[in-house]
């Protein structure tokens, strides 16, 4: 009869899919393929030296559209207003700026000790950098405290403005700069995932940058008295 032959078949079925004809896929693939895609992931995960190059680029192009702005509306202002009054630029700054040039020096120098496998050398010639860096900064406090002691204030007049607003800015920027050679010195090596060698280079792209921008600053403050 036709009512007897169909709950076995149905059976025959059920027990047929639970046996293993379209059942799990075997064990050993599933984790073959999951290895895989852990150490695919991990290599993904892991940034490359670009990231980092490209990553300085942009803030360097930041930061160099800041300054432009600022020098835009300095030259401006320094042609087309009547009340500027020049401000005397300490003789500091010009001992600062041969510090900044120095310790650029120094960065190359620790540079290549570095390349040379010498990290000794380096961490040397790194921490000198690092120490002109501050010491730099001490010099630009410095020349503030000689202005205001001549009466010169940040809104005395526009020059007046213009000059802490660029000195201030720049010492600024370069303490960034001093807290990545900082992390340069005393980073764990093998708690990153970005070399010495690459962590140096980045390191340095900010801190010639930072060396031409006020080279480039203080020539517009000297021409614009």
């Amino acid at each position: 009869m036709p009512g007897t032959t169909e709950v076995p078949d149905i059976e025959l079925i059920i027990e047929d899919i639970g046996s293993g004809g379209g059942g799990k896929p075997p064990a050993g693939g599933d984790e073959g393929d999951d290895g895989g895609d852990d150490d695919n992931r991990h290599r993904k995960q892991s940034p490359s030296p670009r990231r980092y190059s490209t990553a300085i680029a942009i803030a360097l192009v930041s930061i160099l559209m800041f300054f432009m702005a600022l020098a835009s509306a300095f030259i401006i202002l320094r042609h087309g207003s009547d009340a500027w009054v020049t401000v005397h630029l300490p003789r500091v700054l010009w001992v600062n700026t041969l510090i900044l040039l120095a310790s650029s020096f120094t960065l190359e120098a620790a540079q290549r000790r570095l390349s040379r496998s010498d990290p000794s050398g380096f961490r040397k010639f790194w921490l000198i950098t690092t120490g002109l860096g501050f010491l730099f900064v001490g010099g630009q406090l410095f020349a503030w405290r000689q202005l205001v002691a001549q009466g010169v204030y940040i809104a005395s007049n526009q020059a007046s403005s213009f000059f802490y607003v660029f000195t201030g800015a720049h010492a600024v920027h370069l303490l960034g700069g001093v807290a990545a050679l900082l992390y340069v010195s005393f980073r764990k090596i093998d708690q990153k995932r970005i070399s010495l060698r690459t962590a140096a280079e980045i390191a340095s792209y900010y801190w010639h940058f930072m060396d031409g921008l006020w080279v480039f600053l203080l020539a517009l403050l000297y021409l614009g008295k």
